[in-house]
């Protein structure tokens, strides 16, 4: 079974940096991201595919990149996340211990494979691997399905650090993360920091978005209130709304500066031992935290969180479940808000990895 996951890794990825579709755009940002993981800028298709088995094979968390924004409706631009935050990490956290497997190929007119029809699904087969008759998905998220669950069937221990992309791409890593700890037995939450609950039924007919993606996972946990929501905000509703209606459990960004994130931590973490929780997967939207911190993003939004609560909560977690799965999202390098004070998008960047870094180290700190 090797091998053919080995084929299709070959086939639903490219090289890191790679995911963004383009000619020329951000030339310099790639050969500097390849010079650093190859110590090269030549041949690096044939590299990264010789670099697979071993990045598999190792104990390290991977990193994926998944470079599509197709699911975001406010402003566009999360597709350049991985590829510079990535340079980012690499840059100011060096001493990180991981494995970058590449990114997901991404067709950016694309979302989900459902929304298309025979014809368009076969053309695009036709693109990216050469054959009308692939059996393989075409769309960002179909995709990244796809890898996800082979992954977890073939490397059922392996740790996932992802990078999107709008806020979309959670439902195919959390979907699939979710269904493959309930296979290995294994009861796990969900840990979402967010400005937005992201609890819409649908948003203009379409039922996988930015807005949307956790709806679609809750019935792979045990409990709906096993997704847990930090930071959120902005919303026309009240809390009690999302939390009756769905179930989940939220902590606004007003109650997590006024108890502490300390005291809020540990209230999570008490719940989550009575729950008997084994492992928690973390997604992380830029936007929980305070716009003058990450105004790089699509919808920065003010009132927020600060990096230094963001991270003592999930430390806190860590040290008393391993965090198996995560993903940082939505950060948009090439858009910033008018009106911000600091440099950017570099301040959102380096909050991104600093935050990105701690989860990387709690996933290594989760292997077994």
């Amino acid at each position: 079974m090797c091998e053919k996951f080995y084929d299709i890794t070959k086939n639903l990825l490219c090289p890191p940096g790679n995911g963004v579709f383009t000619v020329n755009t951000a030339k310099e940002r790639k050969e500097k991201l390849h010079l650093s993981l190859y110590k090269t800028t030549e041949n690096i298709e044939t590299l990264w595919k010789d670099s697979i088995k071993e990045n598999l094979h190792n104990s390290k968390p991977l990193l994926l990149g998944v470079c599509s924004d197709t699911g975001g409706g406010i402003q566009r631009g999360a597709n350049w996340g991985p590829l510079f935050l990535r340079n980012t990490l690499l840059e100011e956290h060096p001493e990180l211990d991981y494995s970058d497997i590449g990114d997901i190929r991404v067709i950016p007119h694309l979302l989900h494979d459902k929304y298309l029809n025979t014809e368009t699904i076969e053309s695009c087969r036709n693109a990216l691997y050469q054959d009308r008759d692939s059996s393989y998905p075409v769309s960002a998220l179909s995709l990244t399905e796809e890898f996800c669950d082979q992954l977890f069937t073939e490397f059922p221990k392996k740790k996932l650090f992802s990078i999107g992309g709008d806020h979309s791409v959670s439902y195919p890593l959390v979907k699939s993360y979710l269904r493959a700890k309930k296979k290995q037995g294994i009861k796990a939450a969900i840990i979402h920091f967010d400005a937005h609950t992201d609890l819409l039924v649908e948003r203009l007919g379409i039922d996988i978005c930015f807005g949307s993606w956790c709806t679609h996972i809750l019935p792979f946990l045990d409990s709906p209130e096993h997704l847990i929501q930090l930071g959120i905000r902005s919303s026309g509703k009240e809390r009690s709304h999302w939390e009756n209606t769905f179930g989940v459990q939220q902590f606004w960004a007003t109650e997590i500066k006024e108890k502490g994130a300390n005291e809020v931590a540990k209230g999570i973490v008490a719940y989550l031992k009575k729950e008997a929780i084994d492992e928690l997967y973390v997604s992380f939207d830029i936007d929980a935290l305070d716009e003058k911190y990450a105004s790089a993003t699509g919808t920065p939004e003010p009132g927020g969180i600060d990096p230094e609560q963001a991270i003592s909560i999930i430390k806190i977690l860590a040290k008393e479940f391993k965090i198996t799965g995560a993903d940082m999202v939505e950060i948009a390098p090439l858009v910033c808000a008018d009106h911000v004070t600091h440099p950017e998008p570099q301040t959102t960047l380096s909050v991104g990895a600093a935050i990105s870094a701690i989860l990387i180290e709690a996933l290594s700190d989760g292997n077994s």
